[in-house]
Order: C-alpha cells, then structure tokens, then sequence
C-alpha cells in the first residue's frame, strides 16, 4: 500500500472538489513555523529528503481506490486520483540549515489538487524531524568535547521517528547511534554494551565482565552501576588486568550524580595506570545536563542522549503551517487574527548575522546575500542526488559559526531578526485591501463608496 492515504480526509475532500470543477491552476503553497517555541532561539532546518521521496513516487495503490470506494467517495473522484501524480516543482532550505519563524523552509508550485494533497506528510516530516534536529543541535553545542552518542530509539514515538532521529541526531554532529538498522541504512557507526540484565544474569559483575571481554575483544564497555558503581569500577579493573586487556575499552556510569561519580571513576583508573580507559555516561541526558558537565569539568568521554531529544522533550512540537499564497498568478494570504500569513512565493536572504531578508521570489537580495531557498524539484523529479548526512552537518556547522550569542543562549535565547522586504510589504498591504474590499458589505440601497 502507498502513502497517498496518509493524509488528513479534508485533504482528499478539497482535491476531489477541484479535480471535479477541473481546477488545474497551478497554486504556490508556503510551509513555514508560525513561531518558534519559547526556548529556542533557532530551527534546523530537516525532513526534506523524505519529502522528496514522498513526491516522487507519490501515487494511489489499487487498495487505496478500493478503500476509497468503500468509504463512500463519488466514483469520478475515485477515477481521478487514480491517474494523479505529482508533477510539481519545489523550492526548499536544504537540510542542516538553520531558519527562523515564519521563513519558508519548503515551498510547492504544483497543479492545486496536487499541492493540496500533499500538505500533510509534508508538515508532519519537517515539523518533527525540524523539532528532533534542533533538539540534538542544541545537545551537541551543550556537550562541547565530549562525543555524543544516540540512545533514543525505545523511546521514540515509534520506530519512523527512531529511524529519523538516527539521521538528524548525526547531521547535528553525534557520533554514533545504538539503532541498528539506522547505521545501516544511513553508514552511521553503531554503538552499544550491554545492560543491566545481562550483568545479573551471572553470578557476579567479575564474571558478566570477563564473559563480555572475551566475547567481544577490542571494543569492551563495562556497565558498572547495577549493584555499586564504585566497586563495578574496581571489578571492571580487575577483569581488565586479568585478562590483559588494552583496546577499545570504557566503563559506563547510567545512574546517580554522573559528574561526581565520572571523577571518582577517573581517580580508580588512573590509579589502576588505566588512563586511556574511557568514561561514558548515560540516564535520561539533554543539553542542560551536558551543559552542568562541562561546567563542573566532569572528566567525560561520552555521552548516551536518549529519551529527552528523541522526542524533543521541551519543545515537542512546531507551530508549523502551510499556506496558499499564490493560485494561478493571484497572490493570496489569510488575514485572520493571529494567524494572518503573507502573499505570494518568497525567497529568505541571508546577508548579516543577525538578521533575514523574508522577500518576495522575483526581487533581488542585498549585495552579498544568500538564498536559503534553492530549486530541489521540477515537474515531480529532483534535481539532484540525496545530500550526504556529512554534507548537511557542514551546511549546520557553518551557520552555528555565524548566530549571535543571544540565539544560541540554551536558557533564555532571542531569534535573530526577520525583516520583510518593503515590496512584501505592499504586496501584503495590496492584497489585505483587495480582500478587504471584496468582502466590505454594500451600503444601503445596493452601493458601494468610491
């Protein structure tokens, strides 16, 4: 079965209603986050691969117009979508860019059935892989040094957003993840021990950890908290000396005041001659613990963030939108109160650090400037390979480099400035007065005032 049903039913509503007036105008629709949760002084931008590969191959499955027919839709409408595919054209932020409120992050030209039926897969991967993305930006600028490891997947709102996760977790800059599938799929690096079941299955930590290293020789990460940390360290110690090992090795600490217990761990192995044993920390970890890390100098190697970013704990979910601008060459907008939008296809350039030019598509940026949105799709084909994950951090880092202090601040951030170019700003004005007055009701005997 395809993915042309997941999508809400007013979806398929208006798209049977405009395919059977044979409205084929093509329409400009805008997605955009209305504004940015309270703790975040930035977005990154992420979801697009997924949405390119949803448009591509977009099409109603036999058992899609089966169910449809079930469900009571006209035959005619039925018949219709069964020959619909997307044959738009689509501007977007790529990937690993960081965007403010109200910036397009994508934007869809496309005959109006076609854009309108697309709007909700298209929202729901930006605004959570967007949300997901930012989350692990913000964990990776918290941890500084120290390594970063995806833990997230049991955690996930399902294993789609486990799968997603993995993939922006590492646009951000983590190093590794513990999904399995994600590594494969996307050439990450895997990475896991063991848990605490798997050290009370045995008789003693002694044992457990002598069983492991020689199981898995070069790569042997101890999990020391399920009974007493400080003496699963001395253990893991003595199993290392035992057998003689030297490769690849690390004990993981995942319970109480990871900070204090890291420095008393690092006392053991350095006075044990085991510096080069790693210290990893793990326990429902985000950017404001690996924050108070760094502050208290906490010797630690690596980090295991899980549960909180994979499902960006404290700010779950994006105001996000998307908008008719423009239907056949008429730019449109919405004018209600607190959710008014603006008219017409737009461009976002970037030419200072802290600020944006939101513009229309057709004028120019200011000398020097950046356009953030850039032509990924036409006529229901890309333009261009995938973007390696490498590609997109690079694209992430060099924007981080460039924001002001204030947005990168974790507790209380400030977005940077987006200004509407003054011809926006006619155009918004130009159009609210047409709407406006299309809507003024007529004065008494059936006229209106000049």
């Amino acid at each position: 079965m395809g993915k042309a049903l997941v999508t809400d039913l007013y979806e398929l509503n208006m798209a049977a209603s405009f395919l059977r007036r044979d409205m084929k105008e093509r329409a400009t629709y805008s997605l955009f986050v209305r504004r940015l949760p309270t703790n975040r002084g930035f977005l990154v931008a992420a979801g697009l691969e997924d949405c390119l590969s949803y448009l591509e191959s977009f099409a109603f499955a036999e058992e899609d117009l089966a169910w449809l027919r079930g469900a009571g839709f006209p035959a005619q409408s039925v018949e219709q979508f069964a020959d619909l595919r997307f044959t738009g054209d689509v501007e977007a932020v790529p990937e690993g860019r960081v965007v403010f409120a109200n910036e397009p992050i994508l934007e869809v030209t496309a005959p109006i059935a076609e854009a309108q039926l697309v709007e909700t897969y298209l929202l729901n991967q930006i605004t959570y892989q967007s949300a997901l993305a930012t989350k692990a930006t913000r964990c990776r600028l918290a941890a500084g040094d120290i390594e970063l490891i995806d833990f997230s997947l049991r955690r996930t709102h399902g294993t789609e957003a486990g799968m997603a996760v993995a993939r922006v977790s590492a646009i951000a800059g983590f190093a590794a993840t513990s999904n399995v599938e994600a590594a494969r799929r996307f050439g990450l690096v895997p990475s896991g021990t063991m848990a605490h079941s798997y050290i009370e299955a045995f008789s003693s930590e002694e044992e457990a950890f002598s069983a492991f290293a020689e199981d898995f020789p070069g790569h042997t990460t101890f999990l020391v908290d399920t009974y007493d940390t400080l003496a699963g360290v001395d253990a893991a110690i003595e199993v290392i000396r035992t057998l003689g090992l030297s490769e690849g090795l690390a004990v993981r600490l995942d319970s109480g005041d990871l900070a204090e217990l890291a420095r008393l761990t690092r006392e053991r192995l350095d006075a044990a001659g085991l510096p080069d044993v790693r210290i990893v920390v793990s326990g429902g970890l985000d950017e404001y613990d690996l924050a108070g890390f760094r502050e208290a100098a906490a010797p630690i190697d690596a980090a295991g963030v899980g549960t909180r970013m994979g499902v960006s704990a404290d700010a779950p979910y994006l105001d996000s939108a998307y908008k008719l601008v423009d239907i056949g060459g008429r730019p449109v907008c919405k004018l209600s109160e607190g959710k008014a939008t603006l008219p017409g296809a737009k461009q976002v350039w970037r030419h200072l650090p802290d600020r944006d030019l939101l513009a229309t598509s057709e004028e120019p940026g200011p000398p020097g400037a950046e356009a953030l949105l850039v032509p990924v799709m036409r006529s229901g084909r890309r333009l261009s390979p995938s973007d390696a994950i490498g590609a997109c951090r690079e694209r992430l880092d060099r924007d981080l480099e460039a924001l002001t202090p204030a947005a990168l601040d974790l507790h209380s951030p400030s977005a940077p400035e987006v200004i509407v170019s003054e011809r926006l700003t006619r155009l918004s004005e130009e159009v609210a007065t047409r709407l406006l007055g299309r809507r003024r009701p007529a004065p008494p005997g059936g006229r209106e005032h000049s």
